[in-house]
């Protein structure tokens, strides 16, 4: 299962990219090269996600909050869909 959402990381602004979903992690892409190298491919491990909540503000944000305490905000669109797969790949 490889699933990709469009999304926007909320770091110092807005930063389009896409989040790509499998059995194993999150992955935050973006090709853009105004954003600092460490922000262009984020992998957050399924098994290193502590929790994920979420809220509206004009559209869905979700917040991945890391067992380290590190968190990570995102605009996912098509939240629905998110959630489904997201959690088949916390069940695998």
């Amino acid at each position: 299962m490889k699933k990709v959402f469009i999304c926007s990381l909320c770091h110092n602004g807005i930063l389009g990219g896409a989040l790509y979903l499998d059995e194993n992690s999150v992955t935050y892409k973006t090709n853009k090269l105004t954003v600092d190298k460490a922000y262009r491919n984020l992998v957050f491990p399924i098994n290193k996600i502590c929790k994920l909540t979420w809220k509206w503000i004009v559209f869905p944000i979700a917040t991945f909050r890391m067992i380290s305490g590190v968190e990570y905000k995102f605009i996912i669109f098509n939240k629905k869909r998110f959630i489904k797969y997201y959690n088949k790949a916390q069940q695998l």
